[in-house]
Parts: structure tokens; C-alpha cells; sequence
């Protein structure tokens, strides 16, 4: 059911209206879901708003459709707003109306002109994306945004977005040829510089496409000298209805000033030409360090002199946080810490061209200046030379957005007052003020930008839970509004107005019934993104206030503290959507990328499961007690299956809707890894499942991945009978029809015993290691078993002990026990705590002993140092280490010598959670004279039993054609380190790939 608006507005009036979009030939798809809803009711700003809906447009024409009915009489009350990648830090996509999502199938790039360097997208194309498909002709779109790998095209025109470089690349406007938008009413728009012989010709047009421009005419012919003196003269200008380039640089006239910014209250964006420019061939970046982050953006007008291309700036706060993160390992040797003298600000100083020559020289009077100069204290520099170290270090700075939310408690930077701009050489006064502001109120803040453009990122640190922290929220933006007036700067420098929009009046003044002149021409009813920039003459709705709209805290405050703690890895989401990343070779949440859903995404699963705990309090279900008090499961049946049967029949229940979205995660854990906010979707997805599964029987499928490992040993015994049975088509098709499995793997008939025997190897008894001398210690390995090796890999396990055997260690073989990973995944969390516990207590024992453990498969392998730390009652397991952890300590450094190459395609979960992983077995490579480059690669689709699924099978085969099928393709022998990326090749491609151990073990052998 669609909860309605308050107001006037009938309660049919948006079913009705999509009854009527339906009817009127909308081909896309239309969602009133909860749980669709609840995840587009955020973005990465402090507000909440429930649309009533979801549109999800095929392309042009369906938008057009939507327009359309919106200017009939009857439905004048509906409202709607555009989204896209849905990153805004100030609700510009938030409505109570209707989200129309051109994301999901308007993201084609159209068609690319290298000679003339201009290139045609839909709106929802992601800036990553673009350049992914620019870069081969040597060219790029050239804004620069910290959320380019999620940021669509329509996002940016809305938002007039900029970033890193501006003062040489400008804002995104400045990049913009031809605008497709539809207006209100359906009619179409195509927007580009005039002449004055064609500005009369559209100012001549009918429809509203003619009014806008007549509208905008006058604005342009009678309000010139008062935009001149209103507008400050900076880099970033202005962002929404940019009155001041009406007429560019040519004396043209162009319509898109005003569209670029307008946050799609103007109309919809639908396509647009875009200027590309040529690729700089050589890039370097000096890391300038800073004892004080006040010195940072002080000396940043003398390093202006030099003219780089950017200065970028980030504080102590970020610093710090990044050295946590993913992404340290990649730039550490950029930014050397000395503890007795702490960095506490840095400069990132970019400069580039097509001459390394003139660029080194560049660069060597840039350090020249820094070595003489005294006016400022540095503490020193590093140079990162070249595309990928340059790289390296920006993906460091981009990360600062969500770094920020991964602050430590409840207390975390907000944004709501973070992209001001100043005259650059103000820039330092004003943040000393700006600080002091903060520092009147007793917070904490972190702070990031662009200095060259007088743009800094400062967010205050609250709880937006606690009303009191809410409160400041208020009286915090009306400060900031008045000191950035005051130093004759704009309170939107970057990232769009949105739910800012009450200062507008105030920075505009006489200008602002202009704006509402102009609004009122494209919207006069209010309909579009309402309450945002400013509202059309005469209209009964003002702008929304930054304290009247709802905020996240609002909802979130009515979690029970004990559950919001309990559930920290996904109460803490703060929308940043880094896991909408585009990138088909990134290991970022598969599910997403395969369905384009946003509840399949780490962002909308927080999302829902936030919503969730909220639900269940408010029924006043204790979801802690529930868990604690599970009852056995015979008792318990007949309830499950009364709940079950009253699903069928149609009940209406939110937790199935987010048993969906969590059935639909691969568990990889890329989003534990990858999240700047470390957001664990299979931790809290594993916890859910236990609670919905004590109301909701579970399908015979989790009981069969539940108990594998302990079957497993069995099964064995009859590897012969085993594999016939399970060869068999009709029980394959039971397999399907009954339990929802497919392709199961057959067991290995290798013959381990002759292994075990040539290479003398022995139980791993405390007896028989507690007898060995230090020197034997020192010179023995224990190898942890895992199912999947052990039963259906066989010879991979054989290969470990010949090669450990080779280098002329003494193996021990840990007694088989179930490692407990499938019983996490399914939400089997007793089973998997007693698993746990017994697992732990063994390998403790035998890590007492002084023998180094190793394990095979890093997914497995990775548990005990990850889920089993989380067992209520379980403070420590040892360290079991991968197989290129264990050899880079025992590998000699020049262990033989080879020729080859090989191309490694990681495993999720290891290059995610251990990010110096594939750089190991890069180095064991090396250290046997083969040269291993490590693959940029997607999820391989299977990840453990998820492949097997019958539910799961399209899903799985379109994330492995997403990236591993064509890197498959290559030149050069792949090798991966996962048993479920290797079984996923072998059922989609039909390859057997190799584990990089056995390479190693071949050329060990000579």
C-alpha cells in the first residue's frame, strides 16, 4: 500500500497517477515496495524522505510519458523527482513524491567522436564509465569528483558538479555542448549555444519550450547589471540557475547555464554532448607534509604561484583514517610518518602535460621553492611520478568523503555545511573562523578540498541521534551562511543546493523573484523536486527549511541503543555509496552490478535493515532476546510452518522483503573490505537470516549447505557411488525441483594416502609436536584442512604438502574438523559458534606449540581471523596463514630460476580483506624468476555454494560474463587462489585453472 502525503492531495492520487502511467504506454518499471522505497529515502546527506513510489524509465520516450501526465489538470499535485547515482550530500534527489530513477536503463553511451572530440550519453552514465570507454582514443571528460566511479552524467549537470582540477578544467558547465531534456507537459528541449537570429526562433517556439526561452531572454536583457554586481567572482560561481553565463564567451546565448545545477526541478535531463578532452601523458604529484593543517592552506597561495593543475588538501582527521583503510598500503611510502614530529596536514600538488621534460623541470622549480622558502614550516615531500603512483594517491583522496563516517562511536562528521567557497587567498582566515565557530560548540570536524579553488570539505561531528546534536544543525548553517557571506564567498561550491535551499533568498536578494520568474516558466505548479533552489511566483509552498525536512536521526533515535549497538556494521552506512561502484572489474558488491537493484547493493541492504530493527521495535519485538532465546527447533516447527503458510497466502510482512535483498548477497565480504565505512553486510545478513528463521521455516536447501562439512567425511568413503548418484540427470533434477541446488561438485578420487606417505607426513597430534626440537619447529608446517579442498580438490592439498615436503619442511596434517564458514552464511549461528569454539580451542593448542598453521583456501582460511573473532565467548584465534603469507616467511629470495608469465585472478574476498595479498604471491612469483601480474577483476559469481543455487543461477552467470569471461579470454595463463572462482571456471568456461602453489611447486621441481 503507498502511504500518501499529508495536505490536500487525495489518497488515490498517486495510484491513480500510476495507474494512468501505465496505461498511457510506460515501458520501464514502476516499484511502490517498501523496501525500494526505504533504500531511495536516503543519500549521503542527513535526511530521510519516503517517496511513494519508484519509476524506473526505459528511455526518453517513457520520460515524456511521465511529464506528460504530470501537466494534466487531475494530477497537479504530483511531484516527482529526478535521481541518479544518488550521492548527494543535501537531499537534491530526495522527495516525498515520486523518485524517477534514470540510472538503471537510461546509462548508454551513444556515441563517441574522437576527431571532433565531443562525445553523446544518457543521463545515466556513470563519469567513470565514460572515461573507462574514453581512454583507449587518449581522452577524458574532464571534471573530477570524488564519487567518479558511482556519479552518473545527469547527476553531475544537475549539480553542477567540480572537484579536483577545476581551476584548469572548470565546473561541469563549462563541459556541456548540447542538452535532451523533457519538460513538464512532455514537450522535448534541445538546448545549445545561439545565435541571435536563433534565439529568436526558439524564443518563437510554442509550448513551454518558447516560453522558457523568452523568459530567460528578459532575465538576461534587463536583470545584466544586477547579476554582474550579485554573483562573487570565484572559480566555482554558482550552482543552480547560473544567470551570469546566459551568454558565454562567444556572446552566444545558452539555456544550459541555467539547466546545469538546477537539480532537475527545471525539467529532465535526458541526454547530453559533452566536450572530452585529450588525456595529459604525464602526471606528477608532490605530497607536501604539514606539522599544522592551518599551515597546509596557508601556504597554499604561494604554491598557487607555480600554477599546477590542483591543489588538493587533507587534515589529520582523514589522515588518520585512511592509514586504516584498504587503501594505505597502496600510498604509505608516499607520506612517511616520523612519530616525534606528526603530519598533520598535506598538500597534494598536481602537475601534468604532455612533456615529462617540461613538466620534471616544472616540478624541480615547484621543489626548488619548497626547499627555500621558510615562510611556511614543512616537515618534507615525496613525488608520486607517473599515472599509477598519481593514481594511487588520489583514490587515497577520493576516499576522504565516506572516511570521514568511519570515525570511532556515535559522534561522526556530518554534511551540512560542507562546500563553501572563498576567495582562495581568504580561504585560511576563513577556516580559522570557520573552526572557531565549531570550536564555540565544543565539536569535532574533519575537513578535505580543493585550496586552488578556495573550496574546503569541513563537517562537524554529531550524533544525529541525540536531539541536542540536531539541534545545532540549524544554527550551525545560519553561522556559516552569514561567514561565508561575510568573506564574499557562496554557500554552495560544489554539491548543489538541495535541502540548503532557504539561504537562496538571502544570497540572491533582489535577484531571486528572477529565479522564481524562471521556475515558474519550466514548473508552474511546483511539481518538480519541490522546496529545492526556489519555488514559482505566487506558489502556496516555500522552501524547505534544513530543519523542517526529516532527518535520518529522526528514524534512527528510535532503535533501541543496545540494538543499534549490536548492529553497528549496518546502522553506520551513511550512504556514501561507494558500493554503487560501476566498475565490472572491481569486486565491489556483485549482486549490485548483475541487477542494477539498489536493494541488492551494501547501501540498500543497511538501508532496509535499519528500517527493520526501527520496525521491530516499534512492534516491540526485542530482537537481542530473540536471538538469546531461540526455541529448539521440533518446538518451534509448527509455528514456522503456520508462518509459512500464511506468507503463501499473501501476508504482508517487511521482513520478506529484506529476506529477498539478503538472499541476494554473495557473501564475498568486498563490502567489508571495500566500505570506507567497513559496512559487513555478511555479518548482519547471517543475523537476520537467524531471526527470520525463527518465525519462517527454512527451505531444505540450507540444511544441505549447512551440513556439508559435516557429511563431507562420509561421502568419501564412496567417492565412486557418491558421483554416480549425483551424476545422475534424475537426481539432478530432484536436486533442482526439491532442494533449489545445481551442478553439484563431484568428489575427488585422487589417492591423498601415497602423498602423505612419500612425504612423510603425520597427524598434527600434540604428542608428536610438542616432541620436536625448537630447530624442528622452526622447520615444520601444519596445514589446516577445509572441505572443499580436502574432498573436492584433492590434488590441490597434495601439491601444498609436496611443495611444503620440497622446500624441506616437515607437514603435519591438523585433524579434518568443520571450519563452520557454510553454517555462517545461512544464519546457522549456534551451530556455527559451537564450530567455532571447537576449531579455535584445537588450533590453539597447536599454535601453543610453536608450528606455523597454514590454510588453502583464503575464503575459508580468512574466517578464523574474521567471523570467529565475533563469537560471543571466543577472544582470540590464532593466525592461520595463506599459502603466499607462509612462503613469502620460507621462500629463499632466489629459490630458483624460470621464465613465464602468469595472470593472477584473486579471490573477493582475499584482495578485499588482505589487501597485501595478491602483492605477495606477485613477490614468491618474482623471488622464482616468474614475472605474475594480478588481474583487475570482478566477482567470479559463485562465491561458496551461491552459484549452486538454483535461484541464484542468472544472477551468477551474468557476474561471471561481466568480467571473468573476457579476461579469460587473454594472453598468458590465469591462475586464481579461490576454489569457488576455479569451480565457477570450470562450470560456466570450461577451464581448469590452477592454483599460483602449483606453479610454484612446478618450478621448484624443475
Amino acid at each position: 500500500m503507498i502511504a500518501h502525503l499529508t495536505g490536500t492531495a487525495p489518497a488515490t492520487l498517486y495510484p491513480d497517477f500510476l495507474d494512468a502511467l501505465r496505461s498511457a504506454g510506460f515501458r520501464g518499471q514502476m516499484s511502490t515496495d517498501y523496501g525500494t522505497r526505504t533504500v531511495l529515502a536516503t543519500d549521503n546527506s542527513i535526511y530521510q524522505r519516503l517517496p511513494q513510489a519508484a519509476v524506473f524509465p526505459l528511455d526518453a520516450d517513457d520520460v515524456a510519458r511521465v511529464a506528460a501526465l504530470m501537466a494534466e489538470p487531475r494530477f497537479q499535485a504530483v511531484k516527482l523527482t529526478p535521481r541518479g547515482g544518488g550521492t548527494g550530500t543535501n537531499g537534491q534527489s530526495l522527495t516525498d513524491g515520486i523518485v524517477v530513477d534514470l540510472s538503471r536503463h537510461m546509462n548508454g553511451i551513444l556515441e563517441i567522436n574522437v576527431e571532433e572530440r565531443w562525445v553523446r550519453v544518457q543521463a545515466g552514465v556513470v563519469k567513470d564509465q565514460l572515461n573507462k570507454a574514453l581512454k583507449p582514443h587518449g581522452l577524458f571528460f574532464a571534471p573530477e569528483l570524488s564519487t567518479s566511479n558511482r556519479a552518473t552524467v545527469g547527476g553531475m549537470i544537475n549539480t553542477d558538479a567540480s572537484g579536483q582540477g577545476s581551476c584548469t578544467y572548470g565546473k561541469t558547465r563549462d563541459h556541456v555542448l548540447e542538452l535532451h531534456s523533457v519538460l513538464l507537459g512532455g514537450q522535448r528541449l534541445h538546448s545549445l549555444p545561439l545565435n541571435e537570429a536563433e534565439l529568436a526562433q526558439a524564443c518563437a517556439q510554442p509550448g513551454r519550450a518558447g516560453e522558457v526561452y523568452r523568459v530567460a531572454r528578459t532575465i538576461e536583457e534587463t536583470q545584466g547589471e544586477l547579476i554582474e554586481r550579485t554573483f562573487p567572482k570565484l572559480n566555482r560561481c554558482l550552482t543552480g540557475y547560473d544567470l551570469a553565463h546566459l551568454r558565454d564567451e562567444q556572446g552566444r546565448f545558452n539555456l544550459n547555464s541555467v539547466l546545469c545545477g538546477a537539480e532537475g526541478s527545471l525539467g529532465y535531463v535526458v541526454e547530453a554532448k559533452l566536450n572530452v578532452l585529450p588525456i595529459p601523458t604525464y602526471q606528477v604529484v608532490v605530497n607536501v607534509r604539514y606539522s599544522s593543517f592551518m599551515d597546509a592552506l596557508r601556504d597554499a597561495n604561494a604554491l598557487l604561484a607555480h600554477k599546477p593543475l590542483s591543489i588538493e588538501t587533507v587534515d589529520s582527521k582523514v589522515l588518520l583514517l585512511a592509514m586504516k583503510d584498504i587503501v594505505w598500503h597502496a600510498v604509505a611510502e608516499y607520506f612517511p610518518q616520523d612519530p616525534g614530529r606528526p603530519t598533520l596536514g598535506i598538500n597534494l600538488v598536481e602537475f601534468a602535460g604532455d612533456d615529462p621534460a617540461e613538466v620534471n623541470a616544472r616540478v624541480a622549480a615547484f621543489v626548488e621553492h619548497l626547499q627555500a622558502d621558510t615562510s611556511i614550516e614543512r616537515l618534507g615531500h615525496t613525488l608520486a611520478e607517473g599515472a599509477a603512483a598519481v593514481n594511487r594517491v588520489y583514490t587515497m583522496r577520493k576516499r576522504s568523503v565516506g572516511l570521514l563516517g568511519n570515525v570511532e562511536g556515535e559522534v561522526r562528521p556530518q554534511p551540512f555545511v560542507e562546500d563553501t567557497a572563498v576567495p582562495p587567498e581568504q580561504l585560511a582566515d576563513y577556516i580559522a573562523d570557520f573552526r572557531a565557530l565549531l570550536d564555540s560548540h565544543g565539536l569535532a570536524y574533519g575537513m578535505f578540498g580543493h585550496v586552488d579553488a578556495g573550496v574546503l570539505h569541513v563537517r562537524p561531528a554529531l550524533d544525529m541521534k541525540d536531539p541536542a546534536h540536531a539541534a545545532l544543525v540549524k544554527p550551525i548553517s545560519d553561522a556559516v551562511a552569514a561567514l561565508t557571506q561575510r568573506y564574499g564567498g557562496l554557500l554552495w561550491g560544489e554539491h548543489g543546493k538541495g535541502l540548503r535551499s532557504e539561504y537562496v533568498p538571502a544570497y540572491f536578494g533582489e535577484l531571486y523573484p528572477t529565479l522564481q520568474a524562471l521556475k515558474g516558466a519550466f514548473d508552474p505548479h511546483n511539481q518538480l523536486n519541490p522546496g529545492k533552489i526556489c519555488t514559482p511566483p505566487d506558489s502556496a509552498e516555500g522552501l524547505i527549511k534544513v530543519n523542517e525536512a526529516p532527518m535520518r536521526g529522526d528514524y534512527d533515535r528510535q532503535i533501541d541503543e543496545r540494538v543499534w549497538q549490536s548492529f553497528g556494521s549496518a546502522v553506520h552506512c551513511n550512504g556514501n555509496g561507494a558500493c554503487y561502484n560501476f566498475d565490472p572489474d572491481d569486486a565491489m558488491c556483485p549482486s549490485w552490478k548483475a541487477t542494477r537493484e539498489r536493494q541488492h547493493s551494501p547501501k540498500g541492504r543497511a538501508s532496509l535493515i535499519r528500517e527493520w530493527l526501527r520496525l521491530q521495535g516499534a512492534a516491540n519485538v526485542d530482537v537481542l532476546a530473540a536471538a538469546r532465546g531461540k526455541a529448539a527447533w521440533a518446538k518451534g516447527l509448527p509455528s514456522r510452518l503456520r508462518n509459512n503458510l500464511a506468507r503463501r497466502r499473501g501476508q504482508q510482512d517487511f521482513s520478506h522483503e529484506v529476506y529477498d535483498a539478503m538472499a541476494g548477497c554473495l557473501a564475498c565480504k568486498s563490502c567489508a573490505g571495500q566500505c570506507p565505512v567497513k559496512v559487513n553486510v555478511p555479518e548482519f545478513r547471517s543475523r537476520f537470516l537467524e531471526l527470520y528463521h525463527g518465525r519462517y521455516q527454512r527451505p531444505l536447501r540450507d540444511y544441505l549447505i549447512g551440513s556439508l562439512e559435516f557429511t563431507l567425511p562420509y561421502l568419501a568413503h564412496a567417492p565412486g557411488l557418491y558421483n554416480a548418484v549425483m551424476g545422475s540427470r534424475l537426481v539432478g533434477r530432484l536436486l533442482e525441483g526439491q532442494a533449489g541446488m545445481v551442478d553439484s561438485p563431484l568428489l575427488s578420487r585422487y589417492n591423498l594416502q601415497a602423498t602423505l606417505t612419500r612425504c612423510k607426513v603425520q597427524v598434527a597430534s600434540l604428542p608428536a609436536l610438542r616432541e620436536l626440537t625448537p630447530a624442528q619447529r622452526e622447520r615444520s608446517v601444519v596445514l589446516v584442512q577445509d572441505a572443499f579442498t580436502r574432498y573436492f580438490e584433492t590434488p590441490l592439498l597434495a601439491s601444498f604438502i609436496e611443495l611444503a615436503h620440497r622446500l624441506g619442511f616437515r607437514v603435519f596434517l591438523a585433524p579434518y574438523s568443520a571450519n563452520g564458514k557454510p553454517l555462517h552464511v545461512q544464519g546457522f549461528l549456534g551451530a556455527f559458534a559451537k564450530a567455532a569454539i571447537r576449531n579455535a580451542t584445537q588450533l590453539k593448542a597447536l599454535a601453543d606449540c610453536g608450528v606455523a598453521l597454514v590454510g588453502l583456501d583464503p575464503a575459508m582460511t580468512l574466517v578464523y581471523r574474521q567471523e570467529y573473532l565475533k563469537v560471543p565467548g571466543l577472544e582470540a584465534c590464532p593466525k592461520v596463514a595463506l599459502p603466499q603469507e607462509w612462503l613469502m616467511d620460507v621462500l629463499p629470495e632466489h629459490a630458483a630460476r624460470g621464465t613465464g608469465s602468469f595472470r593472477l585472478m584473486a579471490h573477493c574476498t582475499e584482495k578485499t580483506n588482505v589487501p597485501a595479498s595478491t602483492r605477495q604471491w606477485e613477490q614468491v612469483f618474482g623471488r622464482l624468476g616468474l614475472n605474475l601480474v594480478t588481474e583487475a577483476t570482478g566477482c567470479c559469481g559463485m562465491s561458496g555454494t551461491y552459484g549452486h543455487e538454483a535461484r541464484n543461477q542468472a544472477t551468477s552467470r551474468t557476474i561471471f560474463d561481466q568480467s571473468w569471461a573476457g579476461k579469460l579470454a587473454k594472453d598468458g595463463e590465469a591462475l586464481a587462489t579461490g576454489y569457488s572462482c576455479r569451480s565457477q571456471v570450470k562450470r560456466m568456461a570450461d577451464k581448469q585453472l590452477r592454483h599460483p602453489l602449483e606453479v610454484v611447486l612446478q618450478q621448484l621441481l624443475g
